[in-house]
């Protein structure tokens, strides 16, 4: 009876342990699949429309929108979805704060027919990332960063994505720009500074930067180290296509967060530069590595000068408009406020108003 009862003792035991070590496994295991720090806020999945069911053959397309600058979003979401054959599905980033005004903005508009996904991004994923003083302050906004983030912002079903700049209007296309081919092995496609069409040649002379030069401190020894000639061309990444599985087989992510890190310490790109402090680490580390997507689908620079203007041809030829700059079009003074101004959405709440003389 004795050596029964040990027996069934034993046994107990040993299927206690085997449930602590499975517990103790599984704990492990989701420490090793979740970011120490949560890209989305633990609700901010939950904040678009839920009833609506991502299709495959629904393009995918990632949009942030602050607070400020709600209304801008708004009209490059209208501008894609006026012009896509295709169907598309939105991806709305944003903080807390405008989280309501973002769907009250959509809903009480001709956009409440979109299929959309507000999410939260949650800034403290940038805490010592990030140096907190800047000459321009709103390169430093929380949501500039996203693009770091794409395959951790609960998209992952889907292939490839298209992201886009606030201050972006589309008038082609967007499954055009979606279809491009990546070469192999490359996670993204930009538009070269190599590849400007003549006439931006107007506004190289007003400091336009189109060179690693312009981003990088080339005094650092890092920088040097790097190998990059100073005179490559450069791109600019408020338009690009991403291949999400190329991006976590590359651990794209781990390698900007890397270079945020090491600018936080050296200071290699400050903000006082061209491209901030956001431009820098996806020039570092896509280098040489990312397929070229046609000039006609990133028409850029219009915000950098109040008096610099394209001819009317080439911006009717011109697939995508980017108000990259200082000058933006729902500000004063700015260049060719008409075309934007053709797809922006007045605000059924009256809390973003346009700048005019």
């Amino acid at each position: 009876m004795l050596m029964a009862s040990l027996r069934k003792i034993n046994r107990g035991l040993l299927i206690l342990l085997i449930i602590v070590a499975l517990a103790l496994l599984y704990k492990n295991t989701r420490l090793q699949t979740l970011p120490k720090d949560s890209v989305l806020k633990k609700d901010g999945a939950k904040t678009g429309v839920e009833d609506e069911k991502v299709s495959d053959t629904d393009i995918p397309v990632v949009i942030c929108a602050s607070e400020e600058r709600i209304g801008a979003a708004i009209a490059t979401i209208n501008s894609v979805y006026s012009n896509s054959r295709a169907s598309i599905f939105f991806y709305i980033v944003t903080l807390r704060d405008a989280i309501k005004k973002i769907r009250e903005y959509i809903e009480k508009t001709k956009l409440r027919k979109i299929k959309y996904k507000i999410l939260e991004f949650n800034p403290m994923v940038l805490k010592g990332k990030v140096n907190p003083d800047s000459s321009r302050p709103e390169l430093l906004h929380p949501l500039n960063f996203v693009r770091f983030y794409l395959p951790l912002l609960g998209i992952e079903n889907h292939a490839r994505i298209v992201y886009l700049d606030d201050d972006v209007i589309v008038q082609g296309d967007i499954q055009e720009l979606y279809n491009i081919k990546l070469k192999a092995g490359h996670a993204a496609a930009f538009a070269s500074d190599c590849d400007l069409p003549p006439t931006h040649e107007m506004v190289r002379s007003v400091g336009m930067q189109t060179t690693y030069m312009g981003f990088l401190d080339y005094r650092k020894e890092e920088v040097r180290e790097l190998g990059i000639n100073p005179s490559d061309c450069s791109f600019n990444p408020g338009v690009f296509v991403a291949d999400i599985g190329e991006w976590k087989k590359q651990k794209i992510t781990k390698q900007l967060e890397k270079w945020m890190a090491k600018n936080v310490r050296e200071n290699l790109y400050s903000s006082a530069m061209a491209g901030g402090v956001a431009t820098p680490p996806m020039l570092i580390v896509f280098h040489d590595k990312y397929t070229t997507i046609d000039p006609m689908w990133h028409v850029r620079h219009l915000g950098w000068s109040p008096d610099t203007h394209y001819p009317r041809s080439f911006l009717k030829d011109a697939r995508l408009l980017h108000w990259n700059g200082h000058f933006k079009p729902w500000n004063y003074p700015c260049v060719h406020l008409d075309i934007w101004e053709k797809w922006f959405i007045p605000d059924p709440t009256g809390r973003f108003t346009l700048v005019r003389p």
